[in-house]
């Protein structure tokens, strides 16, 4: 019996192998699985950790799949887990994918727009994400990863950009499924937004909620984020998929897990300021005890720290304190 199964599978998994080799995406090794969090909803979860770690799955991603097609939300952090993804939806249907929308430009939620570009997909980004790929930055990064995510990300992986980049938010209906892209604006990125799925009152949020680890800020305007949580929080959501972490059934829990963290770094960065200290000098007498057993605490909150240390100096300089 196991000969006849060997014989059956092995043509099947060669011409898996040969596809996926043929586009030039080296086969992940990683565990993924959509989990199904409402009637038309889906994700995959990354585990926490730094940005290469897990073979750089460390984002979540989001699938809406309707009667007349799929939306994906983010792309991960390389083509090879892309594949993979796509490989996963096609396990619950074969109808095309329609949409991706990108919640921001950052390389973690990036790298595998190829594989949903080429499939026909259409690319809707914020339009912060011009910002990002018309930036060296945006170069430098995707080489430094083709070097520490070798061979997932590769000479062949190429940065996409979107069909459509969005200024404001629209509603759209994808088999009798409604769905609303809200533009947040420049929060944890240069360009942020979400998707909300009406029918389930599912919210695909992207990074400005990190569940269960401590948010990498980056470039972040955590005012402008602060104030976004703030408005967030009497959405009266079922579910709640955040850009990192598992999915949150409480969903003004998590939302108030990710303020809660913002406004105690503007809270104390800003007595800093005011009272002239310098950075080193806050950092070591902040007592951290409330977030330094999350994950990704010792890799990301000192330098959060040290950017909304700045980020503060600068507003005091221009008036806004």
């Amino acid at each position: 019996m196991r000969s006849v199964v060997k014989v059956f599978l092995l043509p099947v998994l060669l011409v898996f192998a040969a596809n996926v080799y043929a586009a030039g995406y080296a086969p992940s090794g990683v565990k993924m699985e959509l989990k199904q969090v409402s009637r038309h909803a889906w994700y995959v979860q990354g585990e926490a950790g730094i940005a290469t770690d897990n073979e750089g799955f460390i984002s979540n991603a989001g699938v809406v799949i309707t009667d007349a097609g799929v939306v994906v939300f983010d792309a991960l952090g390389s083509p090879s887990l892309a594949q993979q993804l796509l490989q996963e939806i096609r396990k619950l249907t074969d109808k095309p994918i329609k949409r991706v929308i990108v919640s921001h430009y950052h390389a973690d939620h990036i790298y595998g727009l190829q594989v949903f570009k080429d499939a026909g997909a259409e690319i809707h980004a914020p339009g912060g994400a011009s910002e990002y790929l018309s930036s060296p930055a945006a170069s430098e990064r995707l080489e430094e990863r083709q070097f520490s995510l070798s061979p997932w990300v590769n000479e062949q992986t190429r940065l996409v950009a979107p069909d459509h980049y969005l200024d404001k938010g629209f509603s759209f209906t994808l088999g009798g499924v409604k769905m609303t892209v809200s533009v947040v604006g420049a929060a944890h990125s240069d360009g942020d937004l979400t998707l909300y799925v009406e029918n389930d009152r599912v919210l695909f949020s992207g990074d400005i909620i990190f569940e269960g680890r401590v948010a990498f800020l980056g470039d972040a305007d955590t005012r402008h984020w602060l104030n976004t949580l703030q408005k967030m929080e009497t959405a009266g959501l079922a579910v709640l998929v955040p850009g990192h972490g598992p999915v949150a059934s409480e969903p003004n829990q998590s939302i108030t897990q990710t303020r809660r963290y913002l406004s105690f770094l503007r809270e104390t960065m800003q007595a800093a300021v005011k009272e002239l200290q310098s950075f080193d000098e806050v950092y070591a007498t902040t007592d951290w005890a409330e977030f330094e057993g999350l994950p990704a605490f010792k890799e990301a909150n000192r330098r959060n720290a040290y950017q909304v240390f700045l980020s503060i100096e600068r507003e005091a300089l221009s008036g806004m304190n």
